[in-house]
């Protein structure tokens, strides 16, 4: 089965659908690690010490939105720019 991306899957809903509207299609782990361009394990890292906004779905699923991501994914590239990553 092919992976498809968080984008993909957007422009696969109707224009004029309900979900699209009102709500983010949630990103997955290895979504927002593509968007956040890290790997899979360090957005699990971050999961695991709080470090990164982030969704539990039905226990154990862990899901993201963009619009939570998109500020994260600004401080960070600002803490890799003046070199304060850990």
């Amino acid at each position: 089965m092919a992976h498809t991306s968080y984008e993909e899957r957007r422009e696969e809903m109707t224009p004029g659908s309900t979900e699209q509207r009102n709500a983010e299609f949630p990103m997955t782990v290895r979504d927002a690690a593509f968007y956040l361009g890290v790997s899979p394990q360090t957005v699990y890292l971050w999961v695991e010490r709080k470090q990164i906004p982030h969704l539990r779905v039905m226990g154990r699923n862990i899901r993201f939105l963009k619009s939570d991501l998109e500020p994260f994914r600004a401080s960070f590239k600002q803490e890799v720019e003046n070199g304060k990553t850990e």
